[in-house]
């Protein structure tokens, strides 16, 4: 049980001793209070009513003032350092009722949950009766449904302090980096959806008494909407923010493009059916299974910048691809010129498909002139890119490597990704591919490139000898039969 407490010297008694008893029945519990520097008696009322409670009462004192998202970040890292299961989130200042612990308790034990949250909006009129102000339950609801559609989320209350958490689940979150402030609250909740944590409600009367608030309403409001928003930007792979860098976020990023303009679909289009393909690269299992269906043969090869490209002649596929690859290598002229020299014949070659960021895209422009330039966990500037391109940069690439570059194009946004696929969205690409044929250097997300290995000096000269040794082979048999004749 974590008590979150500032100058409530008047209600902290009663705060503790209102927490049920059931809890310390039927749960190894221990009681954590944080008096977060406050001015008044708060820290030795916790101390006096430690001493008179029969269960386990720990009280602390921030020497320097750790604000409410501070102090709460203090309190968890205690249940983490203690090996907790569950960690109740109570205010010391009596507006949340300890009566319903139980009932935030119960999914957690039950393992309906990593994260229950107390709602006082889920009993219809219920915050208007227990004395919550009008603007305040106005605002509720407009934040509330704000947040749920940029989250896609369906929660009745962001704004409730009244929680319980899985420590396992806490420990997973990099809650150390969020606000020190009110809209830690909001922050946490982000963590845990971007985490696909279980998230349950239950509903908690409303009290509102003689309690100060603290929350200073525009500029909380402010807050948290910023919070959400940039959530949704490092999301979208706009911006990269570490609060935001959850464990397990990135899963829905491998999914195809498909139905849609798109690196995927283009792909697809470009390589023949029956072909012999060969993936270069790691996550590509849901396009082998797309080519598959093709009647596509597939292979895999799992590189990592320093190893051989391949020990095997790779002239017996038709088409090799190395979708999102290039940017990540820091030496690709090495690269290109191993895989060239596996590749290159005077013969049949197979076909490189290569796509990779625009760097030059509008987007990243505009972020640039406003002082911007933001790597992201995916996009154009993916913290795994060593190296950006335009499309005149990635042909001279190919060019000055030996490739015959044999189509050049742009690729749309995938606004249906990131927005979910539906008309608008479909509507956008479209819109962005009539761009793409006005300015493809500005319009293009993404640069579709098809090359051809040409020869190698080597190959060249094996085929000018074996050739030379062919001639001189039929002008030995021709003066043969000049001088039988």
């Amino acid at each position: 049980m974590f008590v979150v407490a500032y100058e409530a010297e008047s209600t902290l008694d009663a705060v503790l001793d209102r927490i049920p008893g059931r809890v310390f029945e039927e749960y190894d519990t221990e009681v954590l209070v944080i008096d977060d520097s406050s001015r008044d008696r708060t820290f030795e009322v916790g101390l006096r009513t430690r001493e008179r409670l029969r269960h386990p009462v720990t009280v602390l004192f921030n020497p320097d003032n750790q604000g409410y998202g501070g102090n709460q970040k203090l309190g968890y890292h205690y249940a983490i350092r203690h090996g907790f299961d569950y960690v109740v989130l109570l205010h010391g200042d009596g507006q949340y009722a300890p009566e319903c612990i139980p009932d935030l308790l119960a999914p957690l034990r039950e393992d309906r949950a990593d994260a229950v949250f107390g709602s006082r909006m889920l009993t219809k009129g219920g915050a208007r009766r227990g004395g919550m102000p009008l603007y305040k339950f106005m605002g509720n609801r407009i934040l509330t449904a704000a947040q749920n559609r940029l989250l896609r989320s369906s929660l009745s209350e962001f704004h409730s302090g009244f929680r319980a958490y899985r420590v396992e689940a806490l420990a997973a979150l990099p809650f150390a980096y969020d606000s020190n402030v009110f809209h830690f609250d909001t922050e946490i909740i982000i963590q845990l959806m971007l985490g696909r944590f279980r998230i349950v409600e239950v509903p908690i009367p409303t009290f509102y008494g003689d309690e100060i608030s603290r929350v200073v309403g525009l500029r909380y409001a402010r807050d948290i909407m910023l919070a959400t928003v940039w959530s949704r930007l490092h999301g979208l792979g706009i911006l990269y923010d570490r609060r935001f860098d959850v464990a397990g976020s990135g899963a829905q990023h491998d999914a195809l493009k498909l139905g849609y303009r798109s690196s995927h679909t283009m792909t697809l289009e470009a390589v023949p059916a029956g072909a012999r393909v060969l993936q270069i690269g790691n996550g590509g299992a849901a396009l082998a299974a797309e080519l598959t269906r093709q009647g596509c043969t597939v292979d895999s090869l799992a590189w990592e910048e320093g190893q051989e490209v391949g020990a095997e002649d790779l002239r017996a596929y038709d088409v090799i691809l190395l979708l999102d690859q290039l940017e990540r290598l820091a030496a690709p002229e090495r690269f290109l010129d191993a895989l060239r020299g596996k590749t290159a014949s005077v013969g049949p070659r197979p076909r490189l498909l290569v796509t990779t960021g625009n760097v030059a895209f509008f987007i990243l422009r505009l972020q640039s002139l406003l002082g911007n330039f933001n790597y992201s966990k995916r996009g154009i500037l993916d913290l795994r890119n060593r190296r950006l391109y335009t499309f005149a940069s990635l042909r001279k690439l190919f060019t000055q490597c030996g490739f015959k570059v044999t189509r050049l194009a742009g690729i749309p946004a995938p606004f249906p990704k990131a927005l979910g696929l539906g008309p608008v969205t479909r509507a956008m690409v479209r819109v962005n591919q009539w761009l793409l044929a006005l300015a493809r250097g500005l319009f293009s997300y993404q640069v579709f490139l098809e090359a051809t290995p040409l020869p190698t000096l080597d190959a060249l000269l094996d085929h000018s000898i074996s050739g030379s040794q062919e001639r001189a082979e039929r002008v030995k048999q021709e003066e043969s039969a000049e001088l039988k004749a």
